[in-house]
């Protein structure tokens, strides 16, 4: 038996490839199998090749596999783009329909299964991912009743009929597999996974509870791939606990009406991608100048322009990091994982209260949505603060005005909400004196510039780098950010076994740099292998600019839209050595 395997349907965009992929990895999640997918999809509605990975566990992972032991193709062409990755030994389940033939080189058993025919002889053509499906369960020797109970929760809603009508073609794709392969393949065979219950959601998901758990009660959006998902789980889930979506008309009208509602006392955040952060450029200014909380979710994908709007991509930081005219505070956070999306959005509104601040929580495409396996989150760490927000105005002699932009010693001025007595000031984009009143003077600007860009001094997140370090001076000290993680420390074990000794720095806050924490890592490593999803070397950039050791660094990029294998990690940072 065997502790881990991967998984792999594929075929033309529309014809079932995402059900299939959800509901075989909804039975295995039953079962308590740790999962991790990976989507790879065209972007337009119907048509284009597509294909959706799973790797299957008994222990945690974060990273999708070098290999294959299952394809499922509807088509010849899923199986010409994605036999290679077949392991030798593998197995394509395929469509007798379209007589698949295995490419030349490619050592697998092919078992060519009357898909279409068997569905059409059960009503429609539409229930071939069933029979596809039961196909390739059946040889991995799990039990059919669980498979059963998903695809009851998948269809239940059209009937008892329906349920019916899908669950036999499972069983019709299954016997007719056992009865070619002589039973359940042995190697094939999967260990017990653990039973525990475990979430089983995408990044976006995350972000979207995350969100509520924080207390936003509003969301202002326009949909973009690949940050649409956030939108369409609020859309949901935020009218239940007395808040509201607003799909706005673009991006623009999107963050000012977060703007004006978080000025107004609700937590508001909106979400978008690169193409949707450009536009809210000069309303970020806006947010950093009247110094109003605002909470943006950036989910990379493939740029410039519209790009590769649905392939993996993490070169926004710039933007992020640069993009608003002059000079503003701003914080720029990095999730990790599936749970850091979760907490991170609570980090994210607190800090962005506290200091009055834009945050700009950055993930990317796997991260936001390749479905993975994680705990259930704990509520109980959960901690709300708004700051200095002001409940209880003092009374103010000779009519004066609030003073919502006060100098103070930490650069943080108490915030009033609209209405509240005694509190009223003056909201402007241009420069302002402390009651908020516009002002050209040269002693007020730098009193006011330096108040601004120093409140962020001394700010930390939880885990604003997130360290594995094993060793005190190490050959290699290997850095990413976003979803590498899990590929980096695949590609360590590997390094390992080969003798060569590496720690490993993920960087959760980009904005403020924390290099003095950085620092410490830097210094003790013979090597330093910067891993990124972009051409140019963002993240490395941040690390010379304000850690210094360039000397060191070493670039490992990868910009084809395509995450990082870890056999890539693995073989880039081999090279060094």
């Amino acid at each position: 038996m065997i502790s881990q395997l991967s998984w792999k349907i594929g075929g033309q965009q529309g014809e079932g490839v995402e059900s299939t992929d959800r509901i075989f990895s909804t039975a295995l999640n039953r079962l308590g199998y740790y999962l991790y997918g990976y989507r790879h999809f065209s972007s337009r509605i119907k048509g284009g090749h597509t294909n959706n990975k799973i790797r299957i566990s008994t222990q945690p992972i974060r990273a999708i596999s070098d290999d294959l032991d299952i394809l499922v193709a509807f088509d010849q062409e899923s199986i010409d783009l994605n036999a290679h990755e077949l392991r030798s030994g593998g197995v394509i389940v395929a469509d007798a329909k379209f007589n698949p033939v295995v490419p030349e080189g490619v050592d697998a058993r092919l078992f060519a299964v009357p898909i279409t025919a068997i569905a059409e002889e059960l009503g429609t053509s539409l229930m071939k991912n069933m029979v596809a499906s039961g196909a390739s369960w059946a040889l991995l020797g799990l039990p059919l009743e669980v498979f059963n109970k998903a695809v009851g929760e998948e269809f239940g809603r059209k009937g008892q009929a329906v349920v019916e009508k899908n669950i036999e073609a499972v069983k019709r794709g299954a016997e007719f597999v056992l009865e070619q392969a002589g039973g359940p393949i042995d190697e094939f065979k999967l260990e017990e996974a653990d039973g525990k219950q475990k979430l089983f959601i995408i990044g976006n998901e995350a972000i979207g509870l995350g969100t509520i758990a924080a207390g936003c009660r509003l969301m202002s959006a326009y949909p973009i791939t690949p940050a649409s998902e956030i939108m369409e789980y609020l859309i949901k889930k935020l009218p239940k606990f007395g808040g509201t979506v607003v799909q706005t008309e673009d991006e623009i009208a999107a963050v000012t009406m977060a703007i004006g509602a978080n000025y107004a006392g609700v937590r508001t955040m909106t979400a978008s991608a690169g193409p949707g952060l450009s536009l809210m450029m000069e309303a970020i200014g806006l947010a950093g100048m009247t110094e109003q909380p605002l909470v943006i979710v950036d989910t990379q994908r493939g740029g410039p322009s519209t790009g590769l709007p649905t392939k993996q991509e993490q070169s926004d930081l710039n933007a992020m990091v640069y993009g608003t005219h002059g000079e503003i505070p701003k914080v720029v956070l990095a999730p990790a994982s599936i749970e850091d999306c979760f907490y991170d959005m609570i980090e994210a509104f607190n800090v962005s209260e506290q200091y009055q601040v834009p945050v700009i929580v950055m993930t990317d495409l796997q991260l936001s949505l390749g479905k993975q396996s994680c705990e259930v989150f704990d509520y109980d760490k959960i901690q709300i603060n708004r700051g200095k927000l002001v409940s209880d105005v003092p009374a103010l002699e000779d009519n004066a005005l609030f003073k919502r932009y006060e100098l103070t010693e930490d650069g943080i001025s108490p915030r009033v909400l609209p209405g509240e007595k005694g509190g009223i000031h003056h909201v402007t984009g241009v420069e302002h004196d402390e009651v908020g009143r516009p002002s050209e003077s040269s002693i007020n600007r730098k009193k006011m510039m330096d108040k601004r860009l120093n409140k962020l001094n001394g700010l930390q997140i939880r885990d604003a780098i997130r360290v594995d370090a094993p060793h005190d001076n190490p050959e290699l000290l290997i850095i990413g950010m976003g979803s590498t993680g899990g590929t980096i420390d695949e590609a360590r074990r590997r390094l390992d076994a080969d003798g060569i000794t590496s720690n490993h720095v993920t960087i959760r806050q980009i904005a403020p740099f924390p290099a003095e924490e950085l620092s410490v890592y830097l210094n003790g490593a013979k090597r330093v292998v910067v891993l990124e999803n972009n051409a140019t070397a963002q993240l490395a950039s941040q690390i010379k600019m304000h850690a210094g050791y360039a000397d060191k660094i070493h670039n490992v990029l990868k910009y084809d839209g395509n995450p990082f294998l870890p056999s890539e990690v693995y073989t880039a940072c081999k090279e060094l050595n």
